[in-house]
């Protein structure tokens, strides 16, 4: 992975992919979607020679947000979301999750990402891939041969739609658009579940057969 670090921790009940993304030069990193277990993330952090620098969420699921305010105040760090799940972060707790992700509300975003832009974390850019129909504003975050997926796709499926905001033709459209031309060596790290290629997802994944 280049200039690239990153650790994987599985966190809360859902089992959410939180990824630490580290410049391997500088020592910067991004916690991405600290969605629950806040003091384990703490800790992992804490135990090496990083320097966190913000926090980025994929979408404003509140398994992905969780610990966005434990986080964000322990390091003193800026939350980054797309602009249209923004509103995500002040909603109402619809399925009463946080006491069991022992959620805070999350602070307000100090930048509100759009389609394009560059994240710079040290000397890694990453790239905001919109990637809409699991919620507005989801997003894919590609760094070199990485795309951290959020809840776009998985190893062999595909994020749901049947929650406020999803849309699974506009999702099918976001993957045509955005992972289907990635090369199929880029590895994707998803929100749930193992990690998997772009060219693995096009032999195997039957969801796949909806967009060609």
């Amino acid at each position: 992975m280049n200039n690239i670090d990153m650790v994987r921790l599985v966190v809360g009940p859902l089992e959410v992919n939180c990824y630490l993304l580290s410049c391997r030069e500088t020592g910067a990193m991004a916690v991405i979607d600290p969605g629950a277990d806040a003091s384990r993330i703490i800790h992992e952090i804490e135990t090496r020679d990083w320097r966190p620098v913000m926090i980025i969420n994929t979408h404003g699921h509140i398994d992905h947000v969780g610990g966005n305010a434990a986080v964000a105040g322990h390091f003193h760090i800026p939350v980054l979301i797309h602009a249209l799940d923004e509103p995500l972060l002040r909603s109402e707790d619809l399925f009463g999750l946080a006491p069991v992700l022992n959620a805070r509300p999350s602070p307000p975003p100090e930048r509100l990402l759009q389609d394009g832009d560059t994240v710079t974390v040290g000397r890694v850019d990453i790239q905001v891939l919109h990637t809409p129909g699991h919620t507005p504003g989801g997003c894919c975050l590609l760094a070199g041969e990485i795309c951290i997926a959020g809840d776009t796709v998985f190893a062999g499926s595909v994020g749901r739609t049947d929650l406020p905001g999803g849309d699974y033709e506009v999702l099918l459209q976001s993957i045509r658009d955005k992972i289907l031309p990635l090369p199929d060596d880029v590895e994707l790290f998803p929100g749930h579940g193992p990690s998997t290629t772009v060219g693995r997802e096009k032999e195997q994944n039957p969801f796949f057969s909806d967009i060609r």
